[in-house]
Protein backbone atom coordinates (compact mmCIF):
# COMPACT_ATOMS: atom_id res chain seq x y z
CA UNK A 1 0.00 0.00 0.00
CA UNK A 2 1.69 3.41 -1.16
CA UNK A 3 2.50 6.10 1.61
CA UNK A 4 1.40 8.71 -0.80
CA UNK A 5 -2.40 9.68 -0.07
CA UNK A 6 -4.96 9.83 -3.79
CA UNK A 7 -5.13 13.34 -4.27
CA UNK A 8 -8.65 13.41 -4.04
CA UNK A 9 -11.46 11.78 -2.61
CA UNK A 10 -13.99 10.08 -4.55
CA UNK A 11 -17.60 10.93 -3.02
CA UNK A 12 -20.83 10.23 -5.02
CA UNK A 13 -21.18 12.80 -7.24
CA UNK A 14 -17.74 14.53 -6.21
CA UNK A 15 -14.09 14.56 -6.22
CA UNK A 16 -12.71 16.30 -3.27
CA UNK A 17 -9.07 17.64 -3.88
CA UNK A 18 -6.92 17.44 -1.15
CA UNK A 19 -4.03 19.58 -2.12
CA UNK A 20 -5.79 21.36 0.83
CA UNK A 21 -7.17 20.53 4.31
CA UNK A 22 -10.84 20.16 3.65
CA UNK A 23 -13.66 21.41 6.44
CA UNK A 24 -16.29 19.16 7.31
CA UNK A 25 -18.76 21.13 9.24
CA UNK A 26 -21.28 18.73 11.62
CA UNK A 27 -24.96 19.00 11.60
CA UNK A 28 -25.86 17.06 15.19
CA UNK A 29 -29.97 16.44 14.52
CA UNK A 30 -29.95 14.68 18.03
CA UNK A 31 -31.16 15.25 21.03
CA UNK A 32 -28.50 14.26 23.05
CA UNK A 33 -25.35 15.06 21.06
CA UNK A 34 -22.26 16.00 24.00
CA UNK A 35 -21.74 19.87 22.57
CA UNK A 36 -24.64 20.64 20.28
CA UNK A 37 -27.20 17.96 21.58
CA UNK A 38 -30.70 19.62 20.86
CA UNK A 39 -29.91 23.14 19.51
CA UNK A 40 -30.46 21.22 15.29
CA UNK A 41 -32.75 19.06 16.13
CA UNK A 42 -35.97 20.49 14.53
CA UNK A 43 -35.37 20.66 10.49
CA UNK A 44 -36.04 24.30 10.22
CA UNK A 45 -32.80 25.01 13.02
CA UNK A 46 -30.74 22.12 11.14
CA UNK A 47 -31.37 23.56 8.02
CA UNK A 48 -30.62 26.37 8.76
CA UNK A 49 -27.40 25.40 10.44
CA UNK A 50 -25.93 23.53 7.65
CA UNK A 51 -26.37 26.61 5.88
CA UNK A 52 -24.42 28.76 7.96
CA UNK A 53 -21.73 26.25 8.20
CA UNK A 54 -21.83 26.23 4.34
CA UNK A 55 -21.33 30.32 4.12
CA UNK A 56 -18.89 30.05 6.78
CA UNK A 57 -16.64 28.12 4.36
CA UNK A 58 -17.47 24.29 4.93
CA UNK A 59 -16.55 21.97 2.11
CA UNK A 60 -18.62 19.12 3.43
CA UNK A 61 -21.59 18.94 5.53
CA UNK A 62 -21.34 15.50 7.78
CA UNK A 63 -25.17 14.83 9.54
CA UNK A 64 -25.81 12.62 12.44
CA UNK A 65 -28.90 11.22 13.70
CA UNK A 66 -27.51 9.27 16.74
CA UNK A 67 -25.23 10.58 19.75
CA UNK A 68 -22.16 8.48 19.85
CA UNK A 69 -20.92 10.55 22.73
CA UNK A 70 -19.62 8.69 25.56
CA UNK A 71 -22.72 6.66 27.51
CA UNK A 72 -24.84 7.13 24.78
CA UNK A 73 -27.50 4.62 24.17
CA UNK A 74 -28.66 3.29 20.34
CA UNK A 75 -31.64 4.29 18.50
CA UNK A 76 -32.94 1.93 16.13
CA UNK A 77 -32.74 2.97 12.29
CA UNK A 78 -36.52 4.26 12.08
CA UNK A 79 -35.73 6.76 14.45
CA UNK A 80 -32.65 7.60 12.75
CA UNK A 81 -33.96 8.04 9.75
CA UNK A 82 -36.89 9.89 11.10
CA UNK A 83 -34.36 12.82 12.46
CA UNK A 84 -32.18 12.82 9.32
CA UNK A 85 -34.36 11.90 6.00
CA UNK A 86 -35.70 14.54 4.88
CA UNK A 87 -32.81 16.91 5.95
CA UNK A 88 -30.82 14.79 3.49
CA UNK A 89 -33.41 15.37 0.79
CA UNK A 90 -33.23 18.99 1.06
CA UNK A 91 -29.21 18.90 1.71
CA UNK A 92 -28.88 16.74 -1.23
CA UNK A 93 -30.89 19.42 -3.98
CA UNK A 94 -28.09 22.27 -2.67
CA UNK A 95 -25.11 19.99 -4.86
CA UNK A 96 -23.35 19.83 -1.70
CA UNK A 97 -20.95 16.98 -0.66
CA UNK A 98 -23.37 15.48 1.84
CA UNK A 99 -21.90 12.69 4.17
CA UNK A 100 -24.20 10.97 6.63
CA UNK A 101 -22.49 9.84 9.83
CA UNK A 102 -24.24 6.66 10.97
CA UNK A 103 -23.49 2.61 11.61
CA UNK A 104 -26.70 1.14 10.84
CA UNK A 105 -26.64 -0.55 7.72
CA UNK A 106 -30.91 0.22 6.94
CA UNK A 107 -30.44 4.35 7.47
CA UNK A 108 -26.79 3.80 5.19
CA UNK A 109 -29.42 1.70 2.23
CA UNK A 110 -31.90 4.15 2.53
CA UNK A 111 -29.42 7.76 2.44
CA UNK A 112 -27.10 5.70 -0.54
CA UNK A 113 -30.90 5.53 -2.83
CA UNK A 114 -31.25 9.29 -1.90
CA UNK A 115 -28.09 10.16 -3.51
CA UNK A 116 -25.62 10.60 -0.16
CA UNK A 117 -21.94 11.27 -0.76
CA UNK A 118 -20.56 9.78 1.90
CA UNK A 119 -20.93 7.25 4.59
CA UNK A 120 -19.23 8.53 7.62
CA UNK A 121 -19.00 4.78 10.00
CA UNK A 122 -17.75 4.85 13.44
CA UNK A 123 -17.92 1.02 13.26
CA UNK A 124 -16.02 0.94 10.18
CA UNK A 125 -18.50 -1.00 7.62
CA UNK A 126 -18.98 -4.29 10.34
CA UNK A 127 -22.09 -4.44 10.65
CA UNK A 128 -23.81 -7.07 8.95
CA UNK A 129 -24.53 -6.14 4.92
CA UNK A 130 -22.58 -2.62 5.52
CA UNK A 131 -19.78 -3.28 3.63
CA UNK A 132 -21.30 -5.06 0.61
CA UNK A 133 -23.47 -2.23 0.11
CA UNK A 134 -21.18 0.74 0.59
CA UNK A 135 -18.73 -1.77 -1.73
CA UNK A 136 -21.68 -1.86 -4.23
CA UNK A 137 -22.09 2.11 -4.41
CA UNK A 138 -20.49 4.80 -5.51
CA UNK A 139 -19.79 6.27 -1.84
CA UNK A 140 -17.25 7.67 -0.57
CA UNK A 141 -16.55 6.05 2.97
CA UNK A 142 -14.76 6.86 6.43
CA UNK A 143 -14.01 4.06 8.06
CA UNK A 144 -13.10 5.15 12.07
CA UNK A 145 -11.13 3.09 14.51
CA UNK A 146 -13.33 2.60 17.76
CA UNK A 147 -12.63 0.38 20.88
CA UNK A 148 -16.24 -0.78 22.24
CA UNK A 149 -19.44 0.71 21.76
CA UNK A 150 -20.27 4.19 22.62
CA UNK A 151 -22.28 2.90 25.51
CA UNK A 152 -19.41 1.35 27.14
CA UNK A 153 -16.33 2.41 24.90
CA UNK A 154 -14.90 4.36 28.00
CA UNK A 155 -14.95 1.94 30.92
CA UNK A 156 -11.64 0.89 30.72
CA UNK A 157 -9.84 1.20 27.52
CA UNK A 158 -6.77 -0.77 27.06
CA UNK A 159 -3.90 -0.84 24.92
CA UNK A 160 -0.80 -2.10 24.70
CA UNK A 161 0.65 0.15 21.80
CA UNK A 162 -2.50 2.32 20.47
CA UNK A 163 -1.15 4.11 17.51
CA UNK A 164 0.20 0.67 16.12
CA UNK A 165 -3.31 -1.36 17.08
CA UNK A 166 -5.55 1.27 15.41
CA UNK A 167 -3.14 1.21 12.37
CA UNK A 168 -3.45 -2.54 12.08
CA UNK A 169 -7.41 -1.71 12.32
CA UNK A 170 -7.38 0.57 9.74
CA UNK A 171 -5.36 -1.15 7.47
CA UNK A 172 -7.10 -4.62 7.64
CA UNK A 173 -10.90 -2.52 6.83
CA UNK A 174 -9.00 -1.04 3.71
CA UNK A 175 -7.89 -4.27 3.21
CA UNK A 176 -11.42 -5.72 3.36
CA UNK A 177 -12.97 -3.32 1.31
CA UNK A 178 -9.73 -3.21 -1.32
CA UNK A 179 -10.62 -6.53 -1.81
CA UNK A 180 -14.31 -6.25 -3.10
CA UNK A 181 -12.91 -3.59 -5.46
CA UNK A 182 -13.46 -0.34 -3.79
CA UNK A 183 -10.84 1.95 -5.24
CA UNK A 184 -8.78 3.04 -2.99
CA UNK A 185 -9.82 7.36 -3.79
CA UNK A 186 -13.13 6.15 -1.91
CA UNK A 187 -11.52 5.65 1.20
CA UNK A 188 -10.71 7.65 3.82
CA UNK A 189 -10.19 6.44 7.56
CA UNK A 190 -10.46 8.26 10.98
CA UNK A 191 -8.43 7.26 14.29
CA UNK A 192 -11.07 7.96 15.99
CA UNK A 193 -10.11 10.12 18.58
CA UNK A 194 -12.42 9.74 22.51
CA UNK A 195 -13.48 6.43 20.89
CA UNK A 196 -12.47 4.29 23.33
CA UNK A 197 -9.63 5.78 24.31
CA UNK A 198 -8.20 7.55 27.73
CA UNK A 199 -6.54 11.28 27.10
CA UNK A 200 -3.17 9.60 27.59
CA UNK A 201 -4.30 7.59 24.47
CA UNK A 202 -5.36 10.08 22.31
CA UNK A 203 -2.30 12.38 23.14
CA UNK A 204 -0.12 9.02 22.10
CA UNK A 205 -2.45 8.80 18.85
CA UNK A 206 -2.03 12.43 17.75
CA UNK A 207 2.17 12.71 18.07
CA UNK A 208 1.63 9.61 16.46
CA UNK A 209 -0.71 10.42 13.31
CA UNK A 210 1.83 10.71 10.59
CA UNK A 211 1.95 6.96 10.87
CA UNK A 212 -1.81 6.75 10.66
CA UNK A 213 -1.21 9.22 7.82
CA UNK A 214 1.58 6.67 6.00
CA UNK A 215 -1.48 4.21 5.73
CA UNK A 216 -1.63 5.95 2.57
CA UNK A 217 -5.05 7.30 2.74
CA UNK A 218 -6.94 10.65 2.96
CA UNK A 219 -6.95 10.69 6.90
CA UNK A 220 -10.20 12.61 8.65
CA UNK A 221 -10.12 13.61 12.37
CA UNK A 222 -12.52 14.58 14.81
CA UNK A 223 -11.52 16.45 17.29
CA UNK A 224 -13.56 19.91 17.65
CA UNK A 225 -14.76 20.05 21.60
CA UNK A 226 -14.08 16.80 22.39
CA UNK A 227 -13.40 15.56 26.20
CA UNK A 228 -9.55 15.40 25.24
CA UNK A 229 -9.24 18.94 24.36
CA UNK A 230 -10.95 19.45 27.99
CA UNK A 231 -8.67 17.50 29.60
CA UNK A 232 -5.32 19.30 28.33
CA UNK A 233 -7.23 22.75 28.86
CA UNK A 234 -9.41 22.79 31.37
CA UNK A 235 -12.69 23.61 30.05
CA UNK A 236 -16.36 22.73 28.86
CA UNK A 237 -17.48 22.24 25.77
CA UNK A 238 -18.32 25.61 24.97
CA UNK A 239 -15.38 27.15 26.02
CA UNK A 240 -13.27 24.55 23.74
CA UNK A 241 -12.76 26.53 20.83
CA UNK A 242 -9.00 27.84 21.10
CA UNK A 243 -7.85 24.44 22.23
CA UNK A 244 -9.87 22.67 19.19
CA UNK A 245 -8.58 24.99 17.20
CA UNK A 246 -4.68 24.09 18.20
CA UNK A 247 -5.76 20.43 18.19
CA UNK A 248 -6.91 20.71 14.23
CA UNK A 249 -3.76 22.94 12.68
CA UNK A 250 -1.51 19.95 14.62
CA UNK A 251 -3.56 17.12 12.91
CA UNK A 252 -3.06 19.21 9.89
CA UNK A 253 0.58 19.19 10.55
CA UNK A 254 0.99 15.70 10.98
CA UNK A 255 -1.31 14.95 7.56
CA UNK A 256 -4.79 15.10 8.01
CA UNK A 257 -6.58 16.18 4.88
CA UNK A 258 -10.01 17.07 6.82
CA UNK A 259 -11.14 18.14 9.64
CA UNK A 260 -14.47 17.58 11.29
CA UNK A 261 -15.59 20.60 13.54
CA UNK A 262 -18.25 22.43 14.87
CA UNK A 263 -16.82 25.83 14.68
CA UNK A 264 -16.50 26.33 10.90
CA UNK A 265 -15.78 29.66 10.26
CA UNK A 266 -12.89 29.94 12.97
CA UNK A 267 -11.18 26.85 11.39
CA UNK A 268 -11.08 28.05 8.18
CA UNK A 269 -9.98 31.04 9.18
CA UNK A 270 -6.96 29.03 11.60
CA UNK A 271 -6.46 26.76 7.98
CA UNK A 272 -5.66 30.21 6.19
CA UNK A 273 -3.67 32.01 8.39
CA UNK A 274 -1.61 28.50 9.05
CA UNK A 275 -1.27 27.86 5.51
CA UNK A 276 0.10 30.88 4.79
CA UNK A 277 3.02 31.00 7.34
CA UNK A 278 3.53 27.60 6.73
CA UNK A 279 7.32 27.63 5.52
CA UNK A 280 6.16 25.11 2.86
CA UNK A 281 3.75 26.73 1.55
CA UNK A 282 3.82 29.10 -1.81
CA UNK A 283 0.81 30.67 -1.07
CA UNK A 284 0.89 34.82 -2.24
CA UNK A 285 -0.57 37.37 -0.23
CA UNK A 286 -1.83 40.37 -2.14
Amino acid sequence: MSATPPLVWSAGRFRLPLHRPLVMGIVNVTPDSFSDGGQHAGFDSALAHARRLLDEGADLLDVGGESTRPGAQPVDSGEEWRRVGALLRELHAWRVPLSLDTYQTATMARALELGVDIINDIRALREPGAEELVAGSGAGVCLMHMQGAPCDMQHAPHYTDVVAEVGDFLRARIDALRARGVDATRICVDPGFGFGKTLQHNVTLARGLPQIAALGQPLLVGVSRKSMIGGMAGRPPAQRLPGSLAAALACVAAGAHVVRVHDVAATVDALAVWHAMDPQSSMEIA
